[in-house]
């Protein structure tokens, strides 16, 4: 379909599909096997002005925004979900700077971030607050003119490989989620430190691993917008990250099902390509609608996002819970095409049904997010009475 795209995303579309097929394609099993991380993908990313899409060219960035970063991210995740998370997982560190962040904070960070020579992370979840974002325990007390934190972050994306980390820690217990706050932490700093790196069932190529903080002392002027701000800051991260995660989940069912599509041309079976019978015509139909109509409402999303449009948390809940879906659904019908094959590491699309799981689970659950969505309809019910 013509989604009418401007010179400029198309262009940005291009550039992505391109690293994708000439340097993410080729390496993407052996990364997946390894756990290798991608830091010579990502200077190519670099290299193609595609890690600033959605900065402001101010601060080095092209002047995109939600939908400038979903359509790399979608294009990148084609050929490995895992790899194009370090692009996706600096996305995520870096818009709490840009949606919270002074002038003086982004002039600090965001040409960095926008050049590629630095990645960025988010520290929110822990052990007892993954989907209930309110039960962090993290602290960080003012001491003088400087927060100590303490506490530990848990299945951090890009964690120990990113360079700047937003992390969301409570700075007043006694105001339950009101008494949270976000910072600027840079690695380096004494008192912050990484646990192990997590041995994960899909997007291997993505680091994930534990922040630490032990002591460790940062500057008062790294802390974003103001005391007790931090769960605002972390839920309309959030609201425009989600639309990522939905690209991403767009990116991983468009390769799965072109994998399956080319297999069952060449494929024979009783003397025709199993792409003759009907019964895999049904299937291969059935996945091209899901992702016609999966990419229809991530499009959507992210160009409703980048209007302005203050209540964004329905729509960019739909759009991850209907991308997500459709890219489990789709993995698994790629398998199922490919038979035999399709269950060997050696093809892409079991690694793809793996990296495809993740989807349904990070930033806030499926199901967690059909509650938003319904808590969401109801409000919106009662006040048009």
């Amino acid at each position: 379909m013509n989604y009418f795209l401007t010179e400029e995303q198309q262009m940005i579309k291009e550039l992505a599909a391109r690293i994708a097929d000439e340097k993410i394609a080729p390496v993407a099993i052996e990364y997946d096997r390894e756990g290798k991380f991608p830091h010579d993908i990502m200077k190519h990313i670099a290299q193609s002005d595609l890690c600033g899409v959605y900065i402001e060219e101010k601060y080095g960035g092209l002047g995109g925004g939600v939908f400038e970063m979903s359509l790399v991210v979608e294009e990148l995740s084609r050929a490995c979900g895992g790899i194009a998370l370090a692009f996706a997982g600096t996305g995520l560190g870096t818009f709490p700077i840009i949606l919270f962040g002074n002038e003086e904070q982004k002039e600090k960070y965001l040409p960095d971030i926008a050049s590629g020579s630095k990645m960025a992370a988010f520290g929110l979840t822990e052990a007892d607050a993954g989907s209930d974002a309110a039960g962090i325990r993290t602290t960080a007390v003012l001491d003088g003119d400087s927060y100590v934190l303490n506490g530990t972050k848990q299945w951090i994306t890009n964690g120990g490989e990113a360079d700047i980390y937003t992390v969301i820690a409570c700075t007043n217990r006694s105001k339950g989620a009101r008494g949270f706050s976000a910072f600027i932490v840079e690695k380096g700093t004494p008192g912050f430190s990484f646990g192990k790196k997590e041995d994960k069932m899909g997007i291997r190529a993505s680091c994930t691993r534990e922040l630490v903080f032990e002591d460790c002392r940062i500057p008062k002027e790294n802390l974003l917008s103001r005391e007790g701000m931090g769960f605002i800051v972390a839920m309309k991260t959030l609201d425009r990250t989600r639309p990522g995660v939905a690209a991403q989940a767009l990116g991983i069912a468009t390769g799965a099902f072109n994998a399956a599509l080319k297999y069952s041309r060449e494929r024979v079976q009783f003397g025709q390509p199993v792409s003759s019978f009907q019964a895999v015509q049904h299937m291969l139909a059935d996945m091209a609608i899901q992702i016609e109509a999966a990419r229809c409402l991530v499009y959507q999303t992210c160009k409703h996002v980048d209007s302005g449009a203050k209540d964004i948390s329905k729509e960019s809940a739909m759009a991850k819970v209907m991308a997500s879906d459709t890219a489990m659904k789709v993995t698994i019908d790629a398998v199922q095409v490919m038979g035999g094959y399709g269950y060997m590491k050696e093809y892409p699309v079991e690694k793809m049904m793996r990296d495809a799981k993740i989807t349904q689970i990070y930033e806030g659950t499926n199901q967690i997010q059909r509650n938003v969505i319904a808590l969401e309809l109801i409000k919106q019910a009662s006040q048009s009475k």
